[in-house]
Formats: structure tokens, C-alpha cells, sequence
């Protein structure tokens, strides 16, 4: 009886707390990058902060999706993925993101 209960209860909670998620990833919307000096790249990192692994560097005008943004030290960083390959995900700097 408990597992009858438990169980859709259990996938309504899940199901909430994923519905919220994607709609705050929708609120933030799409952006480019943008003000990196010629020769640069934006580096998309592993996490929040200078300290973890560079995974790729992102030209001007790399189409991204803003997921979430969060405060570390006296940068906000934003946990996108690329537009045209939503697999790949990491954090970037705010200063660098222009709404489009």
C-alpha cells in the first residue's frame, strides 16, 4: 500500500521540481557573446569560477542558452549550453553575454 502511494507521489514532486528548472532556464532566454578582444575567446569552464577546467573557448557571436546565473567572489558566471549542441554545458562570465 505504502509503494502505491509513495511512487506517484514520489513522480508528481520530481515532476514539479523539473517543470520549475526549465522554467527558470527558459526566463533567462538566449544570448550571444560578445566584447572578448580579437585573438580571444571566452572560455566555457567546468564550473563557477577561474579555478576549474577550460572546456572549450566561444568566439563573438556564439549563440548560448542561459540556464542559471550565481554570484562567486565579484563575478556572476552562468551555467549555458551551446545552441547548436545543447550537450555541452558549462559556466561563462555574465560580463560577456549580450541577450538577443
Amino acid at each position: 500500500m505504502r509503494s502505491t502511494v509513495f511512487l506517484p507521489l514520489t513522480a508528481l514532486i520530481l515532476g514539479a521540481i523539473v517543470e520549475a528548472e526549465t522554467a527558470a532556464a527558459a526566463s533567462l532566454g538566449r544570448y550571444v557573446v560578445f566584447g572578448v578582444e580579437d585573438g580571444d575567446m571566452l572560455k566555457l569552464r567546468a564550473g563557477p569560477g577561474i579555478g576549474f577546467n577550460v572546456i572549450v573557448g566561444l568566439p563573438n557571436g556564439t549563440a548560448l542558452r542561459v540556464h542559471s546565473c550565481e554570484q562567486t567572489g565579484g563575478t556572476r558566471w552562468c551555467r549555458v549550453s551551446l545552441q547548436r549542441a545543447r550537450g555541452l554545458k558549462g559556466y561563462v562570465s555574465w560580463a560577456y553575454l549580450q541577450k538577443i
